[in-house]
């Protein structure tokens, strides 16, 4: 006779080793993602109005919609703390444009900077008509496209008005 009750405890080991991967591998992919889309550590994104080595920006810094999205023409954003920009109810600046991501990009400040990154979006973020690759420091009327969706970065500088 075979003593089969060494193999059923071995086929039992087999299945919690392979559940024990599966939930591993399951919860690891939630982190990733999570991390992808976490909100970014203050300090990075301009949600104080100090940056780091405590220099504040220098200027107020809008974004401005020039055509597409569904956004009017010359609606302004204010860069204060920040700001995203997608389809999803989430971001801060709703775009109704087939080719955006639910979260696409996001604006923020670094010390007196102001930076543009592209958030892994599947279609890519444009810089005056150039593939973004991470993130970009953003110069005055520079051009951000998403998909047919075109924005315009403008500073304010101390004393217009």
């Amino acid at each position: 006779m075979i003593d089969t009750e060494p193999i059923a405890v071995a086929l039992k080991f087999g299945f919690l080793a392979v559940l024990y991967l599966f939930l591993f591998w399951v919860s690891r992919s939630a982190l990733r993602e999570l991390r992808r889309t976490a909100a970014p550590a203050p300090e990075a994104t301009g949600f104080h109005a100090v940056g780091p080595g405590g220099r504040a920006a220098a200027t107020d810094a809008y974004l401005v919609a020039v055509r597409g999205g569904g956004l009017p023409p010359d609606a302004r954003y204010d860069l204060f703390g920040g700001l995203s920009i997608g389809r999803s109810t989430e971001a801060d600046v709703r775009i109704e444009d087939r080719f955006a991501s639910a979260i696409h990009a996001r604006l923020y400040s670094r010390g007196a900077s102001y930076y543009v990154e592209d958030m892994n979006s599947t279609n890519g973020t444009f810089l005056n008509g150039a593939q973004l690759d991470g993130e970009a420091e953003l110069s005055d009327l520079d051009e951000i496209r998403i998909g047919d969706t075109e924005l315009r970065f403008e500073l304010r500088l101390p004393g217009d008005d």
